[in-house]
């Protein structure tokens, strides 16, 4: 991989900064959606125009918030005619600053916040058409109260917005058994940069009807149309769910004990998540709800969740399975959760960690994926060469062993000045990468490319694959208003 010298990696807008859109082309927009929608302000601007932990920070010629899928297809119409740059948002809950302006003025943000309805239910056919600025959490409580399950799950899921997860292909805690934001998805309505309409609401499983246009603009992060609703899958709602948290020597020990479970307990291992010991001290030491899980420290754990339609059997296998690893030297302690409430306290430690890990100082973040059976080797290789890059620094990693996906996090020493530490990003990203792609891994894992990653792609991307990319955003987006700056 090339290396990048030391610099900030949250860049600023590279070029000429183009000119703002003159007052009457602005008025024009406003026009669409009307005065109450059409955000100017610097006051009215700035949540939209920086991520929650403002690493990005913009600034947007305007917020538009429109209510409709028409009015979104106006304001592209007009974009694409005056060839002006067009940013898409969501919950504006991302990581890699795929939603957010740039310091220039230029852009003009959409916020699809307002297209909120869920335009229908179906149990019988096990799907549901929520529109982009439906929030995760409130799809989640739709398919509940129909008695069944939408299981994509994530930390924020009280506010990212089904378009979003979308666009970002978002992948979460129950990835393991049902896939990623892709996955769960039959068919999407997108409007085009010209302002067109594709209306691809099937919800058919078996559609072969020629090419499966619906997968482009998943993952996409807005750079080819912006998702105004889309058909979600629905599940059968698990009639019984077990919780529980194991200490183990190693993440070695912990891939086993997944190996026992998946071909041992009745019903689907829905979430495997592994966590350091420095995790849980970190959750431990700045959350006053959390409570270490056990009395004697482990090196490493495991958060674990079964699912089954029928409780018969499904803990008790469980059990059995812990207490053959305890035999084994897999598991040094285990802990079942006894109620909802314990069950809700084991999920709080892992939930807490990201945000709680800011208090430990600056860290330098990776969210990246090796096949399953890799997954111990790259943490040692990766622990141990930013350890003897930086000396004292803190490595972090943690997160979903059941799809390979590990966010290696890195915080800075002790004593180490935090703004000196995140020059180091590019230096100790290029490190990490490079083990990630010996193991035939990936560098963006479920967070997408965005403006943080973009500059690596060329390095990890073959170059047909890199070219059939840039075509096809050429050929959907010629004069590239949408999300400009963002994955190419």
């Amino acid at each position: 991989m090339t290396e990048h010298p030391p610099r900030s990696p949250f860049r600023a807008f590279e070029g000429t900064p183009p000119t703002p859109p003159p007052a009457e082309l602005l008025a024009r927009f406003a026009s669409i959606v009307g005065a109450r929608y059409a955000l100017t302000s610097a006051q009215d601007r700035a949540p939209y125009e920086r991520e929650w932990r403002d690493h990005f920070v913009g600034k947007a010629a305007m917020v538009l918030r429109p209510g409709t899928v028409q009015e979104v297809s106006e304001i592209l119409k007009l974009a694409n005619e005056t060839r002006t740059s067009i940013i898409p948002q969501g919950g504006n809950t991302g990581l890699v600053g795929g939603q957010t302006p740039h310091e220039t003025g230029h852009e003009i943000v959409v916020s699809l916040t307002r297209l909120d309805r869920i335009r229908d239910v179906d149990p019988i056919g096990h799907t549901m058409v929520a529109e982009a600025g439906v929030v995760l959490q409130t799809a989640q409580e739709a398919a509940e109260r129909v008695d069944r399950f939408f299981p994509l799950s994530l930390a924020a899921e009280g506010s990212c917005t089904i378009g979003g997860v979308l666009s970002s292909n978002a992948g979460g805690v129950n990835a393991i058994v049902y896939g990623t934001a892709r996955d769960l998805m039959l068919g999407l309505e997108v409007v085009l940069a010209d302002g067109r309409i594709w209306s691809g609401l099937r919800r058919l499983k078996k559609d072969n009807t020629g090419y499966d246009l619906r997968h482009l603009f998943v993952g996409a992060e807005g750079t080819l149309g912006i998702i105004t609703a889309a058909v979600l899958k629905l599940y059968p709602r698990p009639r019984m769910q077990v919780t529980a948290f194991a200490g183990l020597p190693s993440p070695a020990a912990a891939l086993a004990l997944m190996g026992r479970i998946t071909g041992s307990v009745t019903g689907a291992l829905t979430s495997f998540e592994l966590l350091p010991r420095f995790s849980i001290e970190t959750a431990v030491t700045y959350d006053p709800l959390t409570r270490d899980p056990f009395a004697i420290p482990h090196p490493w754990y495991v958060l674990m969740e079964v699912s089954a339609q029928s409780a018969q059997g499904l803990r008790d296998g469980l059990e059995t399975v812990l207490t053959q690893a305890y035999e084994l030297g897999l598991v040094a302690d285990a802990a079942i959760a006894e109620s909802l409430e314990q069950r809700n306290a084991f999920w709080r430690i892992r939930e807490v960690i990201p945000e709680k890990q800011k208090l430990l100082g600056a860290s330098i973040k990776h969210d990246v994926s090796v096949p399953v059976a890799h997954v111990p080797a790259f943490i040692a290789e990766a622990s141990a060469a930013v350890t003897r890059l930086i000396p004292g620094c803190r490595p972090m990693p943690f997160g979903h062993l059941g799809d390979g996906n590990i966010h290696f996090n890195v915080s800075q020493p002790t004593d180490a000045d935090g703004a000196a530490f995140m020059l180091r990003w590019d230096e100790v990203n290029a490190l990490v990468h490079r083990i990630v792609l010996s193991h035939g891994g990936s560098i963006s894992a479920e967070h997408g490319i965005g403006r943080l990653k973009r500059h690596l792609l060329p390095d990890v991307k073959d170059i047909v694959e890199l070219d059939l990319m840039r075509s096809l955003k050429r050929m959907l987006d010629p004069n590239g208003i949408l999300n400009p700056g963002k994955v190419l």
